[in-house]
């Protein structure tokens, strides 16, 4: 179960909560928002402040806030995530290409309008250098980060059933606009694991288009193939093939 609560960034905003199940059977704490985070800026020094509760998720996108309250769901999602970071991290470590984030990183983008917390995200050491990300620090606290600031090389999300339309429209046309330029974006919910990887065009993204089932990744320059099985509990097992350079 879970609900996602949309509000319109206004001068006066008016709060409309959708939700995307049954309210849920056990009480959902109250969430404040505070009036000077339905601005950009406002968002993010509410997002990076100790006021910011722990575990909420929030995202600000086209001018609204948006706030995920479902659980995440182990089996379609939260094992999903782990294998595509875990993979990722040891093959980034061989080749040293940057450095990877697993979720609960605050990427935000000015020109997109754009703060989120990816389910990954990855910086080229060269972006960095060239000054396209940064690493905000947190105030009073040298050497603290909780925010990348820019345009990251690659972002992942795992669709969840209260995340479609967020996932597949709303951070996908953000992503692109904040000048990203690949997008991972799974859906493991039915029969058929969703894998696809998505290039940046000058218009919109487009799929790479498999070969045998391999997908191809122009940033980590190698194919990739995500299967699962069931294991010995008949629960999934995921895993992600890299193919040999």
């Amino acid at each position: 179960m879970g609900m996602s609560l949309g509000v319109k960034s206004k001068q006066k905003p008016k709060r409309k909560a959708v939700m995307t199940s049954p309210p849920p059977a056990w009480e959902v704490p109250p969430v404040r928002i505070p009036a000077s985070a339905f601005t950009h800026a406002g968002f993010r020094a509410w997002a990076t402040s100790d006021e910011f509760p722990e575990k909420l998720r929030a995202s600000f996108i086209n001018q609204e806030v948006i706030i995920d309250m479902s659980p995440e769901e182990l089996e379609t999602h939260n094992k999903v995530k782990t294998k595509v970071i875990s993979v990722l991290d040891s093959f980034n470590e061989r080749l040293d290409l940057g450095e990877l984030f697993s979720d609960r990183t605050l990427v935000s983008n000015r020109a997109a309008g754009l703060s989120t917390e990816p389910d990954g995200t990855f910086v080229t050491w060269s972006s960095f250098e060239a000054g396209r990300v940064r690493l905000v620090q947190r105030k009073d606290r040298p050497g603290q980060y909780v925010e990348l600031e820019g345009t990251p090389d690659w972002v992942l999300e795992v669709v969840s059933r209260s995340t479609v339309q967020k996932d597949t429209v709303s951070l996908r046309e953000s992503y692109h606009r904040a000048g990203i330029p690949e997008y991972w974006l799974i859906d493991a919910q039915y029969a058929e694991v969703s894998f696809r990887i998505l290039r940046r065009r000058r218009d919109r993204y487009v799929a790479v288009a498999p070969r045998d089932g391999w997908h191809r990744s122009p940033i980590f320059g190698r194919s990739f193939r995500l299967d699962r099985r069931k294991n010995r509990m008949g629960r999934w097992t995921y895993s992600l093939e890299i193919a040999p350079a």
